[in-house]
Formats: structure tokens, sequence, C-alpha cells
């Protein structure tokens, strides 16, 4: 495999110097880009150019073309786990994801099983290999998955939901039930990421979107619990090369700590924490990733620039910061502004190294 041209993400991650602080945002492909439409418009939907693996590389790079961006990440969702297992997934154009085939009773939930990757997903592993290659060496591809809960959210749920009130009712009547579904979750989700990581990624993460939707010992036995099963199970390198894992749980700052004990590398963090104060909570621990509020990128390119500077302020000089958003690029914003932050971050974090 190519040499990386700039590792600066991986050392980030990993709490190596490095010169300046490495700038990816989740959703960095997507609506806000035309060409993104474009190329969707050509698959015919979301899950079509999901779905081909040239077309699914073609949406990874666009924003590096654009953007001086330290990380490619793979063009996916994170439905398409409880996609091979049978669940029926579309898309209903304005409301989201949808299953056909959400897990209702106990023998659907007995009966489920994890996917072999490299059979049912094997079109996301194609892209991850074409893209790899198409990258040449540039910059890292990232690799990623939903949690093992944020997976049984939508599999139990059926849906997208402000609540999930069908899982927590789960959760509190037949705990043993939700706990069967995690662990074949598990299981689904440390392989395919592995398999990504065979197929030529370079860092992998978790996206547990809805952990911090449970209360605190909730999150514990149903969330955080299955994250360290899942980090636990992951390959650590792969010819010769570390392999960082990134764990990001929205609304999780209150188990901050406990996240960055489970053994991943670095944890994302939503924007309603102060990264300062972040950092001083988990110490040399991990790195921490984040966390500029999407919602700044609406607001024009000084805005963006004067935020960037007071995350960058709040991590302080040192080691272990990558910079990112606290959640996905939202469709609305201008990509004049994504163009504002990145080129803010790269100019003005060597100060800080």
């Amino acid at each position: 495999m190519t040499q990386l041209k700039n590792d600066t993400l991986i050392r980030a991650l990993l709490r190596q110097p490095t010169a300046y602080t490495p700038v990816w945002l989740m959703r960095q492909a997507g609506r806000y880009l035309p060409e993104y439409n474009e190329t969707r418009g050509r698959a015919g939907s979301f899950l079509a150019l999901c779905r081909d693996p040239g077309l699914a590389t073609e949406v990874t790079l666009q924003p590096l073309a654009r953007y001086a961006l330290d990380a490619a990440i793979i063009f996916s969702d994170i439905l398409t786990i409880p996609d091979a297992m049978g669940l029926g997934l579309h898309f209903v154009e304005g409301e989201g994801p949808r299953f056909e085939r959400p897990l209702r009773d106990e023998r659907e939930i007995r009966g489920l099983q994890a996917p072999d990757p490299t059979a049912a997903l094997r079109y996301v592993l194609d892209a991850v290999r074409e893209t790899r290659g198409a990258l040449a060496g540039a910059v890292p591809l990232i690799g990623f998955s939903g949690s093992p809960f944020t997976l049984a959210c939508y599999m139990i749920e059926g849906r997208g939901s402000a609540d999930f009130h069908t899982v927590k009712a789960l959760l509190y009547r037949r705990p043993e039930l939700l706990h069967h579904v995690l662990e074949v979750n598990c299981r689904a989700v440390t392989d395919f990421l592995n398999a990504q990581v065979e197929a030529g990624a370079q860092v992998v993460m978790l996206f547990d979107t809805w952990g911090g939707i449970l209360g605190a010992a909730e999150f514990r036995e149903f969330s955080l619990e299955y994250l360290r099963r899942t980090v636990a199970g992951l390959r650590q390198e792969h010819q010769g090369e570390r392999v960082p894992s990134i764990v990001f749980t929205k609304g999780g700052g209150g188990w901050l700590e406990d996240i960055a004990a489970i053994g991943c590398d670095a944890v994302g963090l939503d924007w309603t924490l102060d990264i300062g104060a972040a950092r001083q909570r988990v110490g040399k621990r991990v790195s921490l990733q984040g966390n500029l509020d999407p919602a700044v990128l609406l607001a024009g390119p000084e805005a963006v620039r004067a935020q960037a500077k007071a995350i960058l302020n709040a991590y302080g000089k040192g080691a272990g910061h990558v910079f990112n958003l606290g959640h996905g690029v939202s469709q609305h914003t201008p990509p004049e502004n994504v163009a504002a932050l990145v080129a803010a971050v790269r100019a003005l974090s060597p100060a800080y190294h």
C-alpha cells in the first residue's frame, strides 16, 4: 500500500506531535455540495448511491477536491448493517429511513443474526478499496459504523424518532431481549469495521448517535458496555500500521470519562461541551475530536473564523486535538463557509503546536 503523504490525522489521534490541528467534518460529502447532488441524481436514489462503489468513491472524494481536509470518510450509511440483516431499509423523501420489518416480537429478535460483511456488505468494502486506491496515500481513509445501541434504536423503532419510546419500553420491560439484539449487533459491527480495515480503512469511527437519550445507568449497561466490547474486538494494526479508533456519543458529555476508558484512541464531542474542560477531564487518556456547532456554518465566514479560533484556544497548546463539528454538516450550509472553516483551522492552529 502507498505510504501516507499526510498522516496528520493519524498522529493527532495517537496524541503524537503535529505541525497543525487536522480537520475533517462529519457528513463532509453531502447535500450541501452541488456536485454531490449531481452524482446522487445520476444514481437515482440515496441507497443506489451507497450501493454503487464507483459512485460512492466519487462522492467520498468530492470534498477533498474543494477543501484541504486531512481525511476522507467513506460515503455510506450507518443502517447498512440492519439492511443486510433483512429488515428492509428504504428512505422516504423528507422523512428519512424506514424499515419494512422492524424487530417487534421475540421470535424475530431471537432469530437475528450478524451478517457476513464480505458478502452482504461487499459493496461498502469495494467502495473502501476503490477509494483507498484513488486517494493514493494523499490522506487517511476513515471507515465507520453505527454503534450497537444506535442500530438497535432504528431496528426496533423502524424509523428515526425524537424519543425512541418503543426501544425504551423494551429496555425496561424485556431487557434480556434488547441485550440479545445488542450482542448480535456488537458482533456485526466489530466484523464490519474489521472488514473495512482489511479493505483499506486506516481509521475507524463508531457513531453512537442515540446513546444520549438514555439515563446514566441505562447508558452504561445498554450502550457503553457494547461500545467497549466492540472496541476490544477491533484490529488495532493492519500491515504494520496502527489503526486508531474514534467513539462519538451525541449527548454523551456526562459520561466522557467512562467513554474515554473503554480503549478507544479518541472521543468525539458534540457542541454542548467546552473542549478545554473536556481535555481536563480526560487528561492524556485519549485525543478529542470536535466540536464546532454545525449551525455556525450557516452564519458566514467571519463567525466561522471566530468560533474556530475559540475552540482552538479552548483546547490550548499541544497534541491530541482533531478539529471537527459537533455533528454533521447541514444540507443548508453554503460551501464557501466550509472553505472558510478549513482555511481558518489551517491558518490559526500552528500557533498551538
